[in-house]
């Protein structure tokens, strides 16, 4: 009863529908059927729709029934319903109700800030390009993940906090930019990884703007930059042919045609991609696509990839053409240099050029056999000594503080590496020596003789991709991930 009695109280004072006392009459009469006329009836079931509304309003739920769920209950046998009572193909981007989780609103803007509003057509090219249709909609994980750092002043100062979910590889993308811009590019500060551990909250602000403009930079060929906001009112009207999620219809994009512009309003704006609630991540990406635009896009990608995302334990994970997008600009879909032919003689698209970022991937079930699913030298040997890292499908960043390192071959004999794997656990990155001239019977050692990698570390194995028959020593952190 206490609880009944707060949520009239609140329905009272926060605009959810209101209960009379003829309501509550009506329903504590004992009729029977026979006695129940047309008005009552309606009268009961308008009850019943106010009841809803005060539970979907404080998110208690009435076994994960909304109004709007009842505006087209005809799912079909291969669908389900999602959290707000679309259906959805089972197993492609559902929630069971008991995952559901509370956002709080994103960030909006005002609509007289300007720019364009996103249209119905827009939208639905937009979701097509990522799910392949325009009826999914982005999971709990992707709408709470955006760009925090931790704590400034501390060994974890230039590290952004990042959560398990399909995000996580586009939050460690933009981590490897962020230490680019903090270690190589901006005035003042020492290339040493003590700097990194001394940044103020405006110094990291200024470099996570940085990075994300550079990175729509790019990918709009160094010509143009598009950034997604959220307004206050929505734009497109629910169809059948688009499931509304109350984020996207109320994009504003706003285009620009110089660099310096570009990092200026996203540094204005930054609290829109690294607030909490402002599915801050899910705008940068959105902001990559259009910055892209769907031309580019489509004769970026291959018949191996026809969407940017997959469907992975109720939720969507990134395919290598939105990584490859971040790092390079642009969506190819391998990560072989150039073309190559396939199995059918289709021709499959690599990547062109040299990356200020590099991409090194390791896996168990990974066959060096096959060539085509070999990381080639132009991400392998990026501009800078930074790599993200996909090692059994975990995301993680690598660099040295020295610029040098693949510029002059005899810095390549012994050198450091820092290893941040975004997960809790890691307290901050770690520090990783690499011999790349150790003697073959060292090597033996930490091989197993019936297989390579056997007693190594993924991360190991990630890093012998690069430096062949490489020795790494801990320096005394136990071997993990």
């Amino acid at each position: 009863m206490p609880v009944i009695a707060a949520i009239l109280h609140s329905a009272n004072s926060e605009r959810v529908p209101h209960i009379t006392q003829k309501d509550m009459e009506v329903s504590s009469q004992e009729q029977s059927p026979q006695e129940l006329d047309l008005e009552d009836i309606t009268r009961k079931i308008l009850f019943l729709d106010k009841w809803r509304g005060i539970f979907s309003y404080h998110r208690l739920g009435t076994n994960n029934t909304t109004p709007e769920s009842h505006e087209s209950n005809r799912v079909s046998a291969n669908e389900t319903e999602d959290r707000r009572g679309r259906p959805q193909p089972k197993g492609q981007g559902h929630l069971r109700s008991s995952s559901l989780c509370s956002i709080p609103k994103p960030s909006i803007i005002s609509s007289e800030l300007g720019g364009s509003p996103i249209s119905l057509a827009m939208a639905m090219k937009l979701r097509q390009s990522l799910f392949g249709n325009t009826t999914h909609v982005f999971s709990c994980d992707w709408k709470k993940a955006h760009f925090k750092f931790h704590d400034p002043f501390s060994d974890l100062a230039s590290a952004l906090e990042v959560e398990k979910g399909g995000a996580q590889s586009i939050q460690m993308a933009v981590q490897g930019f962020i230490i680019k811009y903090l270690l190589f590019t901006m005035k003042g500060k020492d290339c040493n990884f003590h700097s990194l551990c001394e940044l103020s909250k405006p110094e990291r602000e200024r470099a996570l703007a940085l990075a994300l403009a550079g990175i729509l930079w790019n990918a709009g060929a160094a010509q143009k930059a598009t950034i997604c906001l959220v307004t206050e009112d929505p734009y497109v009207a629910s169809s059948s042919d688009h499931s509304r999620d109350d984020f996207t219809e109320q994009l504003q994009l706003f285009e620009f045609s110089e660099r310096e512009a570009t990092e200026k309003f996203i540094y204005d704006h930054l609290q829109c991609f690294k607030g909490e609630g402002s599915c801050g991540v899910i705008l940068f990406l959105y902001s990559l696509i259009f910055s892209r635009t769907f031309e580019r896009l489509r004769k970026d990608l291959d018949v191996t990839t026809a969407h940017l995302l997959q469907p992975h334990a109720g939720g969507f994970l990134c395919r290598q053409a939105v990584l490859n997008m971040i790092l390079t600009g642009r969506a190819s879909p391998n990560v072989f240099n150039g073309y190559e032919k396939g199995k059918s003689r289709e021709r499959l698209h690599g990547v062109l050029t040299r990356s200020d970022v590099g991409y090194l991937q390791w896996s168990q079930r990974s066959s060096e056999d096959n060539r085509l699913s070999q990381v080639g030298s132009m991400l392998k040997t990026p501009k800078f000594p930074i790599w993200l890292c996909n090692i059994n499908g975990n995301y993680s960043i690598l660099f040295c503080t020295n610029r040098q390192l693949l510029s002059d071959w005899k810095m390549e004999r012994l050198f450091d590496l820092y290893f941040y794997s975004g997960q809790p656990s890691q307290g901050k990155p770690t520090c990783l020596t690499i011999d790349t001239h150790a003697h073959h019977w060292e090597r033996g050692q930490r091989e197993d003789k019936q297989g390579p990698g056997r007693h190594c570390s993924p991360v190991e194995m990630a890093i012998r991709t690069k430096w062949r028959g490489a020795t790494i020593k801990w320096n005394g952190t136990f071997p993990f991930f």
